[in-house]
């Protein structure tokens, strides 16, 4: 039945996208709801909460308020808080009641700079879509606002797009992969919405940006636009995941995550003779999509997929497993954080 999940939880959703991209930046960060959704966004949705602390805070919008879209308490609530945090610049993240009464984030970006003297940034989410939409918006207006361009290129500079918590496999993959990186020979690496707003405001100095996330794209294409930075879509695996089977030729396999991360793998297994096909709930750009790949809809899509096709091995978050009916295969664990919340095997 269209819209009836049995087995699968909700997926995070794009607030917490956008929470997730803003949360290690230093600003001060007002989620324009009534409590629930920052409740949410702190406690489900962002591992780092509790070992990171950031200034996340609901707007406390109260029924009349918000229907009569009394925007001066918002900004009464944000100013008392920029006079006791010494933040950078501050956002306001969308969620359905905004939504719901069409608020007008321009003219509220506009009343909150001229009142606390911060650069202001809106993300116009609606709490209806999934986390990857939220982190999209999200890299894109921090772009946009805080990107100048300074006419300089450095030598050997990367930038990297995608890689929240609620985008890794494992929660140690973006160290990894910044360690791998210097590694290489790349003087440095810059995980954006890790380092302050230093390194945003020099993209235009990167040689490359990666992509490891389908979030991540449209921020790398704004960038390649912008400043003629070049972008690959890649997520560098750990190694292990090709070693589950000594034969994998002939294999029918299945790969479900976010896209960058299931074709990354999916093209590590069909070079080792797998026949594979990937599926994604998030978003699906068609440079990133292969003839075979899915992009599904509902939870019975996922149901459908596996009955039609005798897959022997299925790689996606163990809390899926639980979904996947009459399959016999081997499952394996492939985590995301966006679906099942778990921050460790």
């Amino acid at each position: 039945m269209k819209g009836l999940w049995k087995y699968i939880s909700p997926f995070a959703p794009d607030q917490s996208g956008a929470g997730a991209v803003l949360y290690g930046l230093g600003g001060i960060i007002v989620v324009c709801d009534a409590g629930g959704c920052a409740g949410n966004i702190c406690g489900f949705d962002e591992p780092r909460w509790f070992s990171q602390r950031s200034a996340v805070f609901s707007a406390g919008l109260r029924d009349m308020d918000a229907i009569l879209g009394r925007d001066d308490r918002l900004v009464d609530k944000l100013a008392s808080v920029a006079e006791d945090i010494d933040a950078d610049f501050a956002a306001i993240i969308g969620t359905p009641v905004p939504a719901v009464i069409a608020t007008d984030y321009r003219g509220l970006r506009r009343l909150a700079e001229k009142r606390i003297q911060k650069p202001i940034i809106t993300v116009e989410t609606t709490g209806t879509e999934y986390y990857d939409k939220g982190e999209a918006l999200a890299y894109k207006e921090l772009l946009k606002t805080f990107a100048k361009e300074t006419g300089k290129r450095q030598d050997n500079s990367v930038g990297i797009f995608g890689a929240t918590p609620l985008d890794c496999v494992f929660p140690q993959d973006r160290e990894r992969i910044k360690e791998q990186l210097l590694h290489k020979g790349w003087d440095e690496v810059h995980i954006y919405g890790e380092e302050g707003l230093e390194p945003l405001q020099r993209a235009c100095e990167n040689t490359l940006n990666l992509v490891l996330s389908p979030s991540g794209l449209e921020a790398a294409v704004y960038a390649c636009k912008k400043f003629g930075t070049p972008y690959e879509c890649i997520y560098p695996l750990q190694g292990h995941e090709t070693k589950v089977l000594d034969d994998w030729k002939g294999k029918r396999v299945l790969v479900v995550h976010q896209q960058v991360a299931a074709r990354q793998l999916a093209d590590e297994l069909a070079e080792r003779g797998a026949d594979v096909m990937t599926a994604t709930w998030f978003s699906a750009p068609r440079e990133l999509m292969k003839e075979k790949d899915v992009h599904l809809a509902e939870e019975d899509d996922f149901l459908r997929l596996i009955e039609e096709n005798s897959f022997q091995v299925i790689f996606a978050d163990i809390f899926l497993k639980r979904a996947t009916g009459k399959f016999k295969g081997l499952f394996v664990d492939f985590p995301h954080f966006a679906v099942s919340g778990r921050t460790s095997l």
